[in-house]
């Protein structure tokens, strides 16, 4: 039994321990609650390994390091303990991402070390929602994207993560990994578009992170010819119907602060304002 503060490298075994905490705040933690609810603890199916705080023998706080360095349910003693293992093991992740009031203590900690960001979006808001709005209709012509329609919608989605992200997702080793991502949301139904006349992409959607509690919309994107046209809150409409039909009772995002026309048409579907991330891009 543990009966000091410390952190560890979290095991299979610790599977329901782990658990127990990232249903504490099951909206927030949707995107590391999914991961292991399908991979489990094992470092090479998780994608990256689990660290946990431990408090008087209580698994208390935990930390995703992966592609991404995620708190979750993090004390300032776990950040502490998490920023000190990030530091001896160096900087692999491309993102630092999380709930922002830890996010940022433990980029604090860290910048003298991994600095400089990128980029540091210090306030994202979360934004959720457990219902339709009632005056904005779903676009009907808003579906589920095909498997044989990865040709149309992977330039979009390309498209989106660049000026989303600011470097091409294609970067490295050449874009799999991201066509891997693009195309297991395509086969789980969970990636949504509306394609014009010529069968090009007008507005897209995926529903990312998925439990039975909370999923989370992402990659949201208008095709620059058609924005302002009025397509973004029918589509965000539509891609909420399945969401809230389909997968989760409860649906969120989170948004750039500076994206004004982003948040007005959350806003409009029925999305509020509940918290914030952050992000600290390299």
């Amino acid at each position: 039994m543990l009966t000091q503060t410390t952190s560890r490298v979290l095991e299979p075994s610790d599977l329901d321990a782990a658990l127990a905490v990232l249903g504490r705040e099951p909206v927030a933690n949707a995107f590391v609650t999914s991961r292991v609810q399908v991979a489990g603890l094992d470092p090479w199916r998780l994608g990256g390994e689990m660290w946990g705080w431990y408090e008087d023998g209580m698994l208390t706080s935990l930390c995703y390091a992966g592609a991404n360095l995620v708190p979750v349910c993090a004390t300032p003693r776990a950040v502490r303990a998490f920023a000190d293992r990030a530091r001896r093991a160096g900087r692999r992740c491309s993102s630092i991402v999380g709930p922002a009031e830890s996010t940022a203590a433990l980029w604090r900690l860290l910048e003298p070390h991994w600095g400089p960001a990128r980029e540091v979006r210090a306030h994202q808001p979360l934004m959720v929602t457990d219902r339709m709005a009632a005056d904005t209709a779903p676009d009907p012509y808003v579906r589920r994207v095909r498997k044989d329609e990865m040709e149309t919608i992977m330039p979009a989605c390309v498209a989106m993560f660049t000026e989303e992200v600011g470097v091409s997702p294609l970067a490295g080793d050449g874009g799999l990994l991201y066509q891997a991502r693009v195309a297991e949301l395509v086969g789980a139904g969970r990636s949504f578009a509306r394609l014009d006349e010529q069968g090009r992409v007008v507005f897209k959607a995926e529903i990312g992170a998925a439990t039975n509690q909370a999923c989370q919309i992402q990659g949201v994107w208008v095709a620059p010819e058609y924005r302002g046209r009025g397509f973004a809150a029918p589509g965000m409409a539509a891609v909420l119907r399945y969401a809230l039909t389909d997968v989760a009772p409860v649906v969120s995002l989170y948004v750039n602060d500076f994206n004004t026309a982003a948040r007005r048409t959350y806003t409009r579907v029925g999305f509020r304002e509940v918290g914030a991330f952050m992000s600290v891009l390299f």
